[in-house]
C-alpha cells in the first residue's frame, strides 16, 4: 500500500485531489468529514497516509484542528459500513453477519455517533474549551 500511495505522491495526483478539494469544499471541516464518509469504504489507515500525501505541515502544522479531525473521522467513519474497517470484516466472518443486515441495523446509529462525534469537537473547538492535561488539573482532585 506504501508504494501505491507514494507513487501517487510522487505523481502528484494526491496534490490535484487535495486542491480539487480545497476549491470544491467550502472548509477544513468538511473536508475531514468527507475523508471520514469515503474511510467507510476505504480502510483508514491508508485514506490517511493519503490525506497526509495530500496536505502538508504548512498547509496545516502538526496537532492542527484538521488533523485531529481528519483522525476522528477516519478512525469511526468506517465504522458505518462493515466493510469499513477490518474488525467489521473480521466480525462478518466470525459472526457470519451480513452487509445488508448491518446496513439495516447499525449503520444509522453508527452515522448518528459519527455526526454527533464531528458536531461535539467543532462545538468545543469554536468554543475554546480544553480539557485538561493532567490529574492534577481536575478541581476535585486537586488534594492528592
Amino acid at each position: 500500500m506504501c508504494i501505491c500511495l507514494c507513487s501517487l505522491e510522487s505523481a502528484g495526483v494526491l496534490r490535484n485531489l487535495a486542491n480539487y478539494l480545497d476549491a470544491h469544499i467550502p472548509n477544513v471541516e468538511l473536508i475531514a468529514s468527507a475523508i471520514g464518509v469515503v474511510s467507510a469504504i476505504i480502510d483508514n489507515v491508508p485514506l490517511v497516509a493519503a490525506t497526509m500525501g495530500m496536505y502538508n505541515l504548512t498547509s496545516f502544522p502538526q496537532d492542527s484542528e484538521f488533523w485531529q479531525l481528519v483522525a476522528f473521522c477516519a478512525g469511526t467513519g468506517g465504522s458505518m459500513l462493515i466493510i469499513g474497517s477490518a474488525a467489521g470484516v473480521a466480525y462478518m466472518g466470525m459472526e457470519k453477519v451480513d452487509f445488508f443486515w448491518y446496513l439495516r441495523k447499525v449503520s444509522g446509529f453508527a452515522f448518528a455517533g459519527y455526526t454527533a462525534g464531528i458536531v461535539a469537537y467543532v462545538a468545543a473547538h469554536n468554543l475554546h474549551l480544553t480539557l485538561p492535561t493532567s490529574l492534577a488539573e481536575l478541581p476535585f482532585l486537586s488534594g492528592f
